[in-house]
């Protein structure tokens, strides 16, 4: 794939980054506990539609898209530095998709001018289906693993924190149970001595059958992870929150900002 381009390369886009979903596929099919009220399969289901077929979406060349017209006409419609959240009505990695992953990572490829996010419940996959020039990992793309209760992490770590990744991030969401992370901090460590796992991002079960998501279990991973200079974002309490024993039923537009208050977050 080629930009089709009417602009010289130091004619830098005066548009300011944004941060866009890209769906290129959507549907999946349950992996673990974590996927039991999976969003995606209620929002599906209420419409009458099959959320475990996985298809092609129109968005599938969204980073590459250019402008047909106006005083931008030519320059990608995503503009340079730009942040782009990947896949979050499937899966990746999912098997179903794999005929159409290797012009996905082209498309990534080609925009190496943004970052892109993506989240995985699938990471027995990923080592067999990066691409050819992967090498030690793409700087501009973050695959993600999901660990929402402790045998996940058991299941999931060990695989996923062994691949050739430039960036490791664990999202602990929904949040079903005690995670320790410790034995994988400590048993991955770049040559500095650093742990790998850059990031830690934690947050607790949506929708109307929420199961709840204890305080403590959270605080414990934010202690872990300021002990060995992680990044820790709690971006959401979910719908039932134990707290000193009690439970709060939490109405959805709190959920996140109720989270922040509480004063977890590590850069």
């Amino acid at each position: 794939m080629k930009q089709l381009s009417l602009f010289p390369e130091e004619d830098l886009d005066p548009r300011p980054p944004v941060t866009a979903n890209w769906n290129l596929w959507h549907g999946c099919t349950r992996a673990s506990a974590g996927c039991l009220h999976c969003y995606m399969y209620r929002r599906d289901e209420a419409v009458g539609r099959d959320p475990s077929v996985v298809q092609k979406t129109d968005s599938f060349d969204l980073p590459v898209r250019v402008l047909r017209s106006g005083k931008n006409k030519g320059r990608y419609k995503i503009p340079p530095g730009s942040h782009i959240y990947t896949c979050f009505s499937s899966d990746f990695f999912h098997r179903d998709a794999d005929a159409w992953r290797e012009e996905a990572w082209a498309m990534m490829r080609e925009r190496s001018d943004c970052t892109f996010f993506m989240i995985t419940k699938r990471p027995e996959r990923i080592g067999d289906h990066l691409p050819a020039d992967w090498g030690p990992g793409f700087e501009h793309v973050t695959i993600a693993v999901t660990c929402e209760n402790r045998e996940m992490a058991d299941r999931r770590l060990p695989v996923y924190l062994a691949l050739p990744l430039f960036h490791h991030s664990v999202m602990v969401e929904p949040m079903l149970s005690a995670v320790d992370l410790r034995p994988y901090i400590a048993d991955y460590r770049d040559v500095s001595g650093a742990p790998i796992l850059e990031h830690v991002s934690v947050g607790g079960e949506s929708g109307p059958d929420a199961r709840p998501c204890d305080y403590a279990w959270v605080l414990d991973l934010h202690t872990q992870c300021k002990e060995n200079g992680i990044s820790f974002y709690y971006h959401q309490t979910g719908a039932k929150l134990i707290k000193d024993g009690k439970t709060y039923n939490i109405p959805r537009p709190l959920q996140h900002s109720q989270a922040h208050k509480a004063g977890l977050d590590l850069p």
